[in-house]
This record gives structure tokens, sequence and C-alpha cells, in this order.
């Protein structure tokens, strides 16, 4: 029986796992047990679906490309077989501590508990997704090399497909082929034709690969932080972003704005995800000219290593009309600017990055999928 999770009774803990070997689990062999918490506030194990005729257990995560591709075929999995007695159960691998931001430039959310709650409701998930990021003690037992991978087990609890759920990745190509065959197969009592596939994703972050992490940290602090001054005319062409083929992001802060110096690491982790691709954050303070030295002493401190720059003018009112009629002039404020000066999006005030990261993503210069 299900315990539920009583408010503020589960709350995630990260920890390094000693680094071990991982074996995948083999065809014939016994479904390990496991007590993991599910996003609805649950917590499972092996028994809850003992009535099931059929199991199948799909390691998947958030921030994944390939799994994100797949989650409406799993979806659609559920629904088309839940009649049928087949249960499916995803389970998230991955250890957060082993997650750099670098790796999350296709997705808004990285593979923490509460980010789990977050995309499952945004997908609105039809089936048990659990959490293992604490200590992977399930993903060690079942060994799952990416995401997604499937593992298909009959009434006896019995493994009888492993890999894929179909060989084409990208979403309204493919409906799951390899596995719906493996469920056909296993409710009819027959052997899988193909028990094993091989799969492709995202390889499994565990909780011993954490030595990544250090050096990519010291890459970002090792950008050199310089600060340019900018005048109306070239604040002009950068917001008219007609140079660029990127989204660009601007934020308009100032040293003595309280909401702005508190939100500012925020942008630079989002260089850190979206850099890679078609994306670029530049900040434009608007201290007073005569502030220069405190400003980059600022941005220093926050290893900022990105396009910097300091209005040089004196007509604020004239930046603020050029820049945005409907800005009101209150700090901070943000854009988020296509290439030929389309304005995609602007907010007064502190962003709320889990709406703006997925924005980003959702740009069609961007997008979730390869």
């Amino acid at each position: 029986m299900r315990q539920k999770v009583q408010p503020g009774q589960f709350k995630s803990n990260p920890q390094e796992v000693p680094i071990q070997a991982v074996r995948t689990l083999a065809i014939g062999e016994e479904a390990p047990d496991f007590k993991l918490p599910g996003v609805d506030g649950k917590w499972y194990s092996l028994n809850d679906f003992a009535s099931s005729r059929v199991l199948v257990i799909i390691f998947t995560c958030n921030h994944c490309p390939t799994a994100q591709a797949y989650e409406e075929r799993i979806k659609a999995l559920v629904k088309d077989y839940h009649s049928q007695g087949v249960q499916v159960v995803a389970i998230s691998p991955n250890s957060p501590l082993g997650l750099l931001y670098e790796e999350l430039g296709y997705s808004d959310l990285g593979d923490t508990y509460e980010d789990m709650v977050l995309r499952s409701v945004d997908k609105e998930y039809n089936f048990p997704y659990l959490y293992d990021g604490d200590n992977q003690s399930a993903s060690l037992k079942y060994g799952p090399v990416a995401t997604p991978h499937a593992f298909v087990f009959n009434q006896q609890r019995r493994l009888t497909y492993l890999g894929r759920l179909d060989k084409s990745e990208r979403p309204g190509t493919a409906n799951g082929e390899d596995i719906r065959k493996a469920i056909e197969s296993t409710l009819a009592g027959e052997k899988v034709a193909s028990e094993v596939t091989k799969t492709f994703g995202c390889s499994v972050k565990w909780g011993w690969k954490l030595d990544l992490r250090a050096p990519a940290d010291a890459k970002w602090a090792a950008r050199p932080v310089l600060l340019e001054q900018i005048d109306m005319k070239k604040l002009n062409q950068v917001v008219k972003n007609n140079a660029s083929e990127k989204l660009l992001l601007l934020n308009f802060w100032a040293t003595w704005c309280g909401p702005c110096v508190l939100e500012y690491p925020e942008f630079l982790i989002l260089q850190r995800m979206y850099g890679a691709r078609d994306f670029e954050f530049a900040s434009i303070s608007v201290d007073k000219p005569d502030q220069s030295e405190k400003v980059l002493r600022f941005l220093r401190e926050k290893q900022s290593g990105v396009a910097n720059y300091q209005f040089s003018g004196d007509d604020i009112y004239g930046l603020i009309e050029m820049v945005d009629k409907n800005w009101n002039g209150a700090l901070p404020y943000s854009l988020l600017i296509a290439p030929g000066g389309e304005l995609v999006w602007s907010y007064q005030g502190a962003v709320d990055f889990n709406v703006l990261k997925k924005i980003i993503v959702e740009h069609p210069k961007m997008g979730r999928y390869y």
C-alpha cells in the first residue's frame, strides 16, 4: 500500500555515490524492489504494481532532449494499454549533483525532485514519475545506461524486454513500435522477438561523476569580465539585434537596485545553459557613468563573462523610450529579442526564471529536440 508523503516529509538530499560498476539487468531476471518518492507526493514500491499483468519501467528524466522527445509516446502507451493490465512507471535515475548547467541547453528544468514535479504538471503525465536522485539505489540495481531506457516485465516480474521505445527519436516519426511489440508479446505469454535493443540518449548522471563540475566552473570563472561604455546610438543597434542570428536577452540593471543585484547571477546561469546554442545574454548597467569602477567590481565578483555595457549618456528618459515605449522606467527591466528586433518577451521587475527558461527553450530558434 502506497504511503502518502505528508507536506514537508520528503525533501530531496542528493548525495555523492561511491564509484562502482553498474550491471544492467539481464533478460529473465527478476525486477528488483525499490522504495521511491513520486511527484504526486506518494511513496512507491514494486509491490504497489503487483496486480498488473505487465510492468513497464522506463528510466527517463527532465533535461535530456531524447527523453523529452519520447514523453508523448510514453503517455500514449499508458492510454493504449492500461485497460489490458499494463502499468507504466517512469524513474528518473540522475543525480542532480552530476548535472552541469552546460548540459541543460535543451530544457527549462534540471533533474531535481522539485523540477520533476513541475515537468509532470506541465506535460500532464498520466503515469507515476519517481525520483531516484538522492542515492540512486533503484537505478544501480536495474542498470539503465541512458535516458530513456525501457524495461518490460511479465506478471512474474521477469524481464522480457530491454532497450529503446523505437528507433526514430524525433516526435511524430514513430510510435514506440519496439516497446509495443514487446508489450504485446509479453501479454500473450510469448517470447519477445528482439529481447534486447540498443538505446540512445543522454548517459545516466551517476553520483560519482562529479569531476567535470569543477573544470566547468573554472572555465566559466576564467572568462574575461569587461565593461564597455555604450552611447544611445550603439545601444539602439544592440536592441535592434540585426547583427546576430541569436536570441538576445538584455537586462537593464544598476548596482543600487536591490532586486537587480539579487537576481543577476540567474541570468549568468542562462548563458551557461543556452550559450552554446542560438542564445546570448548581455547586461546593461544604468549606473551613473562615474560609477564604472563600482559596476565593474560587481561584475567581476559575479563572474559576468558576457557582454557587459554601461550607458554613458545622461538622457535616461530618452533611453527608456528608445528601448521600449512600454517600459515605465523602473528597474530591473529585461527583454528577449529575436534577430531583426522582434520583441519576444519583456518584463519589469524580478524575473520568474522558470517562466523565462520555458520561453527561451520553446522559441523556434531553440527547441527541446535535436
